[in-house]
């Protein structure tokens, strides 16, 4: 009998955060998975410490490095479950998840990807999220009317707390592996535009913000980001895709500035519609890159003291 769900962690340098990333997983109160472990060409003692478990449902698997994207397609393709879920190698899961995501997936069969509510931790605040114009109530589920226009805020979807039927990769294809900035948003697009999408608002992912050796520690200028214009004839048809591009778009466009790249952030900021910026994003934007890191440094000590400043969104 093929377990109900197929677990992927993508796993590259997280020596120490893996074994609670793991341990999360096999405390769920929902038992009946397999976790398949992608070694993605490790460096650290990543390999050691997944391997001292002693479980039957933990498969490791080492391949070359070649990114998240190819790990999580190799751990798709290695599974055995018509349900699979995703967790990054320095998240958490409450011990809840699988039981919640469970009865999200049986409550509405007919969705292509099932989101669960998150919070992220920075040092030790706890960042709540907030979706756009969903119900406050924590025990709120239901299918959602438009991803897009939900996600503007933050993103209903995230990497550690998803799951998505496997046949859905047969009709809207794997993740892009060409990218490694933003492979995950330019796959819950594809998959928003062709599926309904479930919610649940009860949080039960804790998104790990204080990891090393991420991504986000890199320039953003060397890395391969998504192609947010490929999906320009979709956003010409939804204004709701377009003001959720113009949001990344933005974001992009802020990044670039840091990095004193102007004209790769004047030519994607100038893409956006203006309507989909508030007055202080433009306010923002206009002021020199040593101003918006001041601001960035003033919001992570404002969250310190529980004030979430969102800026950007």
């Amino acid at each position: 009998m093929n377990p109900y769900f197929s677990v992927v962690i993508p796993l590259y340098n997280k020596a120490l955060d893996i074994t609670n990333t793991v341990t999360s997983v096999l405390d769920q109160t929902f038992t009946n998975f397999e976790v398949i472990i992608v070694n993605d060409g490790s460096t650290d003692d990543s390999l050691s410490k997944v391997q001292s478990f002693n479980d039957t449902r933990v498969t490791v698997f080492t391949t070359e490095n070649k990114g998240v994207s190819h790990a999580r397609n190799f751990g798709i393709k290695k599974s055995s479950s018509e349900f699979i879920t995703f967790l990054d190698g320095d998240d958490l899961w409450k011990p809840h998840h699988l039981e919640d995501l469970k009865v999200l997936f049986e409550s509405y069969p007919d969705c292509g990807m099932y989101c669960k509510a998150y919070e992220k931790i920075k040092e030790k605040t706890i960042i709540d999220s907030q979706y756009k114009d969903l119900p406050k109530n924590k025990k709120w589920k239901g299918v959602i009317t438009d991803y897009f226009h939900h996600s503007s805020i933050n993103s209903l979807a995230s990497s550690s707390s998803i799951g998505i039927k496997n046949s859905v990769f047969d009709t809207v294809g794997y993740f892009n592996e060409d990218y490694n900035s933003g492979e995950d948003t330019d796959q819950w697009i594809r998959i928003a535009l062709q599926y309904p999408i479930a919610f649940d608002n009860k949080v039960s992912v804790t998104i790990n913000l204080n990891a090393g050796e991420q991504l986000t520690n890199t320039l953003f200028n060397s890395r391969h980001h998504l192609d947010l214009d490929s999906f320009a004839k979709d956003e010409q048809q939804n204004t709701s895709l377009k003001t959720y591009l113009d949001i990344n778009r933005y974001a992009i466009a802020i990044q670039y500035k840091l990095e004193d790249e102007r004209c790769k952030s004047k030519t994607i900021y100038n893409t956006i519609d203006p309507k989909n910026l508030s007055p202080l994003q433009k306010l923002i934007y206009k002021s020199p890159g040593f101003v918006i890191k001041i601001i960035l440094n003033s919001r992570n000590l404002l969250r310190k003291a529980n004030i979430n400043l969102r800026l950007f969104r």
